[in-house]
């Protein structure tokens, strides 16, 4: 098996990874997954498309990731993950697939207007 190469993205982060048979090592930017992502619900997220389709110890994956914030990063890896997942047994996207995994979240920032506080508050009016 080569190395399977996917994109995931959420809000303004991009993740690419890259997925090649192993033990199981997941590294992020060059860095430990435990180190870059140090709650337990980010390392939940990451991990989803592996613990649903048995492959937790099978590949080693390594992650470049940019933009965003932590929560969007682990958002973005974990579609590429399953992109990557269903490439390697078009099987998995059955279990992926009703859980929402392969579904690209499309919600972003709105953006700020002009002459607003933010993109829908308005300056507090004062009649004097």
């Amino acid at each position: 098996m080569e190395v399977i190469h996917k994109i995931g993205r959420r809000k303004t982060a991009v993740a690419r990874v890259y997925l090649a048979k192993g033990k199981g090592k997941i590294t992020v930017n060059k860095k430990d997954m435990e180190v870059y992502f140090p709650t337990a619900t980010l390392q939940y997220k990451v991990n989803q498309p592996l613990t649903m389709t048995n492959n937790d110890g099978n590949f080693d994956i390594t992650v470049n990731v940019y933009g965003g914030g932590i929560t969007g990063q682990a958002e973005a890896i974990r579609l590429a993950l399953s992109r990557a997942m269903c490439e390697v047994d078009a099987e998995n996207r059955l279990i992926l697939k009703p859980e929402g995994l392969l579904t690209r979240d499309s919600r972003m920032v709105e953006r700020k207007k002009f002459g607003q506080k933010k993109a829908r508050k308005k300056f507090q009016f004062s009649k004097r």
